[in-house]
């Protein structure tokens, strides 16, 4: 059997770009996840001084804590709008307006006045512009990896979209970096200018991926419904009339996702606050460095998972990501009461690293696969954006059910275990895409190709 790795030809003006796709992907992701990130980090360890100072320490970082979350409960909102948008007018149009409006936000938050200059105000506003950011990263992710799969070619795809996650690893890494020098601050400097820095320095970054974002041409697909007059009136409709099941199965998916924000939000402040009442406490310039180091780690791992998944496909990767989650955030938490650095960094590098990088790797490329064209950015949004919602509440359900001592970890381990089950049992229910062509995705009787014989071919043809 002859197999065709180029297919059609494309028309002109419709060649798909796929290194520039995964290339506007990773830098508009990583502004987006810095400003998602540093607001993060800063929830643990700054802003329950700055905008909850009538509370006492745990109840004020509760409170911080609850504010993040706030975001996750405006994300599904935002899933709907943009995903309808997206599938509208074009992936590329709302993916500038995410980055716009996320920028806006974070600078905003950057030049907010605190608690004691306007009172109620400052919190309130915090939350607003809070709301902002999850509106817009409801759309980011979701448009930056349809397109970019949309873009590449059968048997490559889950390599290019990982660059949407790798993105997003950049972007953590980058609002811890940035940090860091702040968090040596003395409190009088820290609390009054220190913090705001950070989030003024996103302006920076979003002109860089605005000016990038802007050069890349639309979807070849998306481009091809518009001329063929076949772009859906109302995509959400069709989307729940259609493949409603395909909604449920990628919001079961998404429950892993506790283990982003138990990590890299509520670990930090539980290793190095004395309100948890374990006595082994690292510094939080420490646990930020932890996770510099471990989501480095997810950096050089995530393409390579990616390319792997390429050839023997999606869900044998995301089983063994989610069970060795599962398994190793029982060490990994463990580690938070030792007060050894080392052996904590050993705990994020496994978990974040070696296991939850797995995830990220493939989703990217399985979310979008699993939605046909009309409906891609809708499907991917708003399924995974409702299933984040308990992402985002995570750290606060961890602050809330964690106990005094050094095995107060334990219930959170047990939180985790549960999340990852409900991801098995969903990818288990879930389609394989990674050998189906781009035109069939979505379909309940697709074409399968033979990928290896694919490769095989992009490898005499480059010879």
């Amino acid at each position: 059997m002859t197999i065709s790795v180029s297919g059609p030809a494309p028309a002109p003006g419709h060649a798909p770009t796929p290194v520039k796709a995964a290339v506007a992907a990773f830098l508009g992701s990583m502004v987006e996840y810095y400003d998602f990130f540093i607001y993060g980090v800063m929830a643990t360890l700054v802003l329950n001084k700055v905008f909850f100072t009538d509370t006492d320490p745990a109840t004020g970082t509760l409170l911080a804590l609850a504010t993040f979350g706030v975001a996750y409960v405006a994300r599904p909102v935002g899933a709907f709008f943009l995903g309808h948008y997206g599938d509208k007018i074009g992936r590329k149009k709302v993916m500038v307006f995410c980055l716009l409006l996320m920028g806006m936000s974070t600078f905003l938050i950057g030049v907010l006045p605190d608690y004691n200059t306007i009172g109620l105000w400052a919190p309130a506003l915090l939350v607003f512009l809070r709301l902002c950011q999850g509106l817009s990263a409801a759309g980011e992710q979701s448009g930056a990896s349809s397109l970019t799969i949309e873009h590449a070619p059968l048997g490559r795809r889950a390599f290019f979209a990982s660059w949407t996650l790798n993105g997003t690893q950049a972007g953590l890494i980058l609002a811890n970096l940035v940090f860091i020098p702040f968090a040596t601050l003395p409190p009088e400097h820290l609390y009054t200018w220190g913090w705001r820095v950070p989030f003024l320095f996103s302006a920076v970054l979003v002109v860089i991926a605005f000016v990038v974002r802007r050069t890349l041409d639309d979807a070849p697909v998306f481009t091809d419904l518009e001329e063929e007059h076949q772009v859906e009136d109302m995509p959400i409709k069709a989307l729940f009339r259609d493949q409603w099941r395909d909604i449920i199965r990628v919001v079961g998916c998404t429950s892993i996702g506790v283990v982003s924000s138990v990590t890299a939000t509520f670990g930090v402040a539980y290793a190095s606050k004395p309100e948890y009442g374990h006595a082994n406490l690292v510094s939080s310039s420490t646990m930020l460095w932890v996770v510099i180091g471990a989501n480095i780690g997810a950096l050089i791992v995530q393409p390579l998972v990616a390319m792997l998944s390429d050839r023997i496909g999606r869900k044998p990767v995301l089983i063994t990501a989610a069970v060795g989650s599962a398994l190793s955030s029982f060490f990994y938490l463990s580690t938070l009461t030792s007060g050894n650095g080392w052996l904590i960094f050993l705990g994020q590098f496994t978990l974040t690293s070696l296991f939850y990088s797995c995830y990220n790797a493939i989703w990217p490329s399985f979310y979008p696969e699993q939605f046909a064209a009309k409906v891609r950015y809708s499907g991917v949004a708003v399924s995974t954006q409702l299933g984040v919602v308990l992402t985002g509440f995570a750290p606060s359900i961890a602050a809330a059910i964690v106990l005094k001592g050094e095995m107060g970890w334990l219930p959170i381990a047990i939180f985790v275990c549960i999340a990852a089950t409900m991801t098995v049992v969903a990818v288990l229910f879930s389609r394989e895409t990674y050998n189906v062509p781009l035109e069939d995705l979505g379909k309940k009787n697709p074409r399968r190709m033979d990928v290896k014989a694919i490769h095989a071919e992009r490898v005499k043809e480059t010879v």
